[in-house]
């Protein structure tokens, strides 16, 4: 791009791991143009994490303009006046609008049959087939802008700007990091929602009862539902488990992953917090393609993994050991 833009959106409309791992972009334009204002268009369950980034402007909730007529959806990509549109997640009707409004650069992989008639910078790679990080991925899109989009994990990991979460825990919640302050604390997210392989909850059990209570204190989060399902299976009754599924909001969490010393869990949005807040983020994959380590790791200066030899048979989960898990948590607290 021959002239600085003054104003770029990013679209990105699914999960929290994907935006997360979208939030370099961000702070790789910003680095590019300090003036440049970047909006930031995506999912409502997601606000806390983009209005966390310090890299981002303004946040732009689609659950809310997608319930208004076309006409005005139309009508608020126009105000906000931007020179590109970055469709990271390439969403039909977004894609439509972005044209409507006339936004100049209309940025899009070019493998989606209906981006060819609404998108005109169009950038040619393949997600599913590349050995690059999802994060990696991401910065092909920054090809017609001009900048470079050659980029390593280590470079991504000090992208985030994940630097804006100031959300205030409550009370109980701030009183127990207080209690046990003197301790390891460490979080354990056993669910996700069927988005990744998982550990059996068996196994996050057996991790529990073998982290002496004395040197560490284990807090259980997720979903209202996750954790019916978690305490349906396993005990959480121990004297240094506190059980907080359900408990705390998006900015609550953020928060509070940040305050603790490491977080272990699947390939979820959390493990992605965990990284980019700069704790110990121990990741639990699967080998198989496209899930595996290689294209979803956590990526952060204390960032692990710990992958699985097969991928899990149906009805299995991953062949991880307790010991393995208990062993990268052990060297995290030291």
């Amino acid at each position: 791009m021959s002239n600085a833009p003054s104003h770029i959106i990013i679209s990105r409309t699914d999960s929290i791991g994907d935006v997360m791992l979208t939030l370099p972009m961000c702070g790789r334009i910003k680095a590019t143009w300090p003036a440049c204002k970047i909006t930031f268009l995506g999912r409502a369950y997601t606000q806390g994490i983009i209005e966390a980034c310090e890299h981002v402007d303004v946040y732009l909730n689609w659950d809310e303009m997608k319930t208004h007529a076309p006409a005005q959806q139309v009508e608020t990509l126009e105000a906000c006046e931007a020179d590109a549109i970055i469709h990271v997640f390439p969403r039909k009707e977004i894609l439509w609008l972005a044209k409507k409004a006339r936004i100049p650069m209309r940025i899009c992989t070019g493998h989606r049959l209906h981006a060819l008639t609404k998108c005109n910078k169009l950038v040619f790679f393949s997600r599913k087939n590349s050995d690059l990080h999802e994060a990696q991925l991401n910065f092909k899109l920054l090809r017609p802008l001009g900048i470079s989009e050659e980029v390593t994990l280590k470079e991504i990991a000090a992208m985030y700007g994940f630097t804006k979460s100031n959300s205030t825990l409550p009370a109980q919640v701030e009183n127990l990091l207080q209690t046990h302050s003197n301790k390891h604390q460490i979080i354990l997210h056993p669910l996700s929602k069927g988005s990744a392989a998982e550990w059996s909850l068996e196994n996050y059990a057996e991790l529990i009862s073998r982290l002496p209570a004395e040197n560490f204190h284990v807090y259980v989060t997720g979903t209202a539902d996750e954790g019916e399902r978690v305490r349906a299976s396993i005990s959480l009754q121990h004297t240094n488990t506190t059980d907080l599924s359900g408990q705390l909001s998006l900015p609550e969490l953020i928060a509070f992953i940040g305050r603790c010393d490491a977080l272990i869990a699947a390939s979820t949005g959390p493990l992605h917090i965990a990284a980019a807040s700069g704790i110990h983020a121990i990741g639990l994959f699967s080998p198989k393609r496209p899930i595996h380590p290689g294209r979803w790791s956590p990526i952060g200066k204390k960032a692990e993994v710990i992958c699985a030899e097969s991928h899990p048979k149906k009805g299995e989960q991953l062949s991880i050991s307790p010991d393995q898990v208990l062993q990268a948590i052990t060297r995290a607290s030291k």
